[in-house]
């Protein structure tokens, strides 16, 4: 009996951690961070994109590390592009003002 609740309490255990660890790879990208994304649009519903020179002052004021997060992001939408996950205009942008420090 106890071996049965030993291996239950390990299978359960085993679940819980990879459902959990599963959860923080999978969360929103550094694309859908408005704190990050603000900064490069002029309005507030993030429609209308400021200009170039604009855009790269704004590039430049991120931190390195968020840097490399959205040039991930815009990569990994590049491969899957979908209608939820699709910032194509930033992306480009990202590519043709920031990604060329």
């Amino acid at each position: 009996m106890n071996i049965k609740m030993i291996c239950f309490g390990a299978m359960t255990l085993s679940m819980v951690a990879g459902s959990a660890l599963a959860a923080g790879t999978t969360g929103t990208s550094a694309l859908d961070d408005p704190a990050k994304m603000q900064p490069f649009y002029t309005d507030s519903s993030m429609k209308k994109m400021v200009g170039s020179d604009d855009f790269v002052k704004a590039w430049k004021a991120l931190s390195p590390d968020d840097q490399k997060m959205v040039m991930a992001a815009c990569d990994d939408e590049a491969k899957n592009a979908n209608a939820a996950n699709s910032h194509p205009e930033f992306c480009s942008s990202v590519k043709a003002n920031g990604g060329s420090k």
